[in-house]
């Protein structure tokens, strides 16, 4: 069967502004323009639709969506499935929220005892998870099983004060690096001060310390774009400077 703009747009709940840039970028063309200038679209447009619509959902740019569905290599039953057990993987996080929330509410209703660490079960597993997924293969290739499980085993045993302090440093950290840069200078007191305030803040993940991994990690945060895209998304240059005044503050470059 084969559909207009109007037609599979009604069909996917998407506009056909949506459809016409998708045209437009290249990453859903049609099958063939008509006699009477209209896109029409088959079938296999229909398939590759579906499929930007579940990466969309995972929260994939449209840039990323292109560049896999493009791909000669693509295989779309191996990308259902990889959307099934990321879908899966979704439904527990939310399950356990869901969970979480419940437990919430019997406790102020005085229906059971929550204690502290139970209120930050569901997000500290969802924090997990999402690093996991995103960053995992990269970090475990680079630091080890060990290093990450003790990691990972150190977040799920935070206190109350613990999170509360970590979201403080972050907050603090964030502003200090918007200062620092903003002199230009990796080695003068602010950008030092921020170094000294992200190795506060890795304190509360990593199970040890060390010079080596703070500086790797911080060329990692330049070399790996999601990591570069995160620092960069205020100011062009931030994921450099933070790099750069880490290596001057731990002494170590990569």
């Amino acid at each position: 069967m084969e559909y207009t703009v109007q037609k599979l747009g009604r069909l996917a709940g998407i506009s056909t502004r949506t459809l016409r840039y998708y045209d437009e970028i290249g990453i859903l063309r049609p099958a063939r323009i008509n006699s009477s200038g209209y896109r029409i679209y088959g079938q296999p447009e229909i398939d590759q639709l579906q499929q930007i619509l579940f990466y969309r959902e995972l929260g994939l740019s449209l840039e990323k969506i292109k560049e896999i569905t493009t791909d000669p290599s693509f295989n779309g039953t191996e990308a259902l499935k990889e959307h099934r057990e990321k879908l899966l993987d979704k439904k527990k996080q939310l399950e356990l929220l869901i969970n979480n929330v419940e437990k919430t509410i019997a406790s102020s209703e005085g229906r059971m005892t929550m204690t502290d660490q139970e209120k930050f079960e569901g997000f500290k597993k969802k924090l997990i998870d999402d690093n996991e997924k995103q960053y995992g293969k990269e970090i475990r290739e680079k630091y080890g099983d060990d290093t990450i499980n003790q990691s990972n085993e150190k977040l799920k045993n935070m206190t109350k004060e613990d999170h509360e302090e970590v979201n403080h440093l972050a907050d603090e950290l964030k502003t200090s690096l918007a200062e620092a840069f903003k002199t230009g200078d990796p080695a003068g007191d602010l950008a030092q001060k921020a170094a000294d305030l992200h190795k506060q803040w890795l304190c509360f993940y990593w199970s040890e310390y060390s010079k080596e991994a703070h500086a790797g990690l911080a060329q990692m945060y330049v070399d790996d774009e999601r990591f570069k895209q995160h620092y960069d998304k205020d100011q062009p240059g931030t994921a450099e400077f933070l790099r750069d005044a880490i290596h001057i503050y731990t002494g170590v470059k990569k």
